[in-house]
């Protein structure tokens, strides 16, 4: 049961930023993203108004970051110099990681941003005002294809993906709410998580459980990112799931179109229609295909079936570190990218919904693509009588 990356995988990251560096005028890299510089160095942090900025040269690793953070992060060995200013905004924070660079001889900058995001109120100046900088997306396209490491990281998330999503669908009944059930399968699967790998797992989370399990209901479901209703189950209702774990940071994805008690002859209708569009998604996929062309076998059925109309988004998205990470199984992503194709590595969320005015109709599987083919990490049932309850 794989909990956490080997220490070569940041070792392998950072000498492949160093490589992107050396071809370039600037003496450093620097990421403002959260993602990247957790994925860089393994040091996670929630991405608020204080700017944390890692810079990268050809021999060393510095971090500036708000002074709430120094104690979290100096246990790093991944990182050589650690900077800290006391708050937002009254510690300058852009002044303190310029202060830092021109400390380790940089001058110029290749960066993921000019500057930190703009969140949670903050609203400061932009690295250039004090470095020369251009902007480079490095990490982000590094993410596209995992490493083995990272593909059992979410392959270990789908194992107790599957168990939450079984305590869901044990624990729905008529009269039970969407809240409470959801709430109740995820501790529970949470527990038995936490008692099985003990002091293996990587604690990624805080407040909640590593597993979370929860569906919308009802009319709710007719739209992709509906909410939970305040409304107790009854009898039909349609519902749609998702249940995810999080382990060493990394995530999957399980999506099920299910039904409380009973279902009419038009939810068996668009149910088994959508099962159709996803697995003509899947077996469309495999090492050198298009993006696009997934998309387009999709709304190619799609409009043998007649439902063009009910699609609503893209057949899937990557996913990793992040819920939703680029490339996106999209017919535009071709138009963005010369090499918009599959490789063995790429972990995808292949999820095509169907959409009436009353209801929504949505699995998601979530699948790796193989050396020569593909591997599904999601594996709870999919056909409708075992998605009744």
């Amino acid at each position: 049961m794989p909990t956490h990356l080997p220490e070569s995988e940041y070792t392998t990251r950072l000498a492949a930023v160093r490589t992107e560096l050396a071809g370039t005028d600037a003496d450093a890299a620097g990421f403002f993203s959260a993602t990247s510089i957790d994925y860089l160095t393994g040091f996670d942090h929630i991405q608020t108004e204080r700017p944390v900025l890692l810079v990268v040269t050809e021999s060393e690793v510095g971090i500036t970051v708000p002074r709430l953070e120094v104690e979290r992060v100096a246990p790093n060995e991944r990182i050589d110099e650690v900077v800290s200013y006391f708050d937002y905004p009254g510690g300058k924070p852009i002044e303190t990681a310029a202060g830092m660079c021109a400390e380790m001889g940089v001058e110029s900058v290749a960066a993921d941003a000019d500057g930190a995001p703009g969140v949670m109120g903050y609203e400061g100046p932009a690295l250039s005002e004090f470095l020369d900088v251009e902007t480079q997306s490095w990490v982000p396209r590094m993410r596209w294809a995992k490493s083995d490491a990272e593909v059992a990281l979410v392959r270990e998330s789908a194992e107790w993906a599957n168990l939450g999503h079984r305590y869901l669908a044990d624990y729905t009944e008529v009269g039970a709410h969407p809240a409470t059930v959801s709430q109740e399968a995820s501790t529970d699967a949470s527990r038995a998580m936490l008692d099985t790998l003990g002091d293996r797992y990587d604690v990624r989370v805080r407040g909640g459980g590593p597993v979370h399990a929860g569906y919308i209901s009802g009319e709710e479901t007719a739209l992709p990112h509906g909410h939970t209703p305040n409304e107790r189950l009854s009898e039909g209702d349609v519902l749609i799931t998702g249940a995810s774990a999080n382990v060493g940071g990394y995530h999957s994805e399980l999506e099920r179109t299910m039904f409380v008690g009973s279902y009419t002859d038009e939810d068996e209708h668009y149910f088994e229609v959508m099962c159709d569009l996803q697995e003509a998604a899947i077996d469309a996929m495999g090492p050198g295909v298009d993006l696009a062309y997934v998309d387009e076998q999709v709304h190619a059925l799609a409009e043998e079936h007649g439902v063009s109309d009910l699609l609503r988004h893209h057949v899937g998205h990557n996913i990793g570190l992040d819920g939703h990470e680029p490339p996106y199984i999209d017919r535009g992503w071709g138009e963005r990218f010369d090499d918009a194709t599959m490789e063995a590595g790429h972990i995808y969320t292949i999820e095509p919904g169907l959409y009436t005015e009353t209801a929504g109709y949505r699995h998601s599987d979530t699948i790796a693509v193989t050396d020569d083919g593909v591997e599904w990490l999601t594996y709870f049932p999919r056909n409708i009588e075992s998605n009744t309850v």
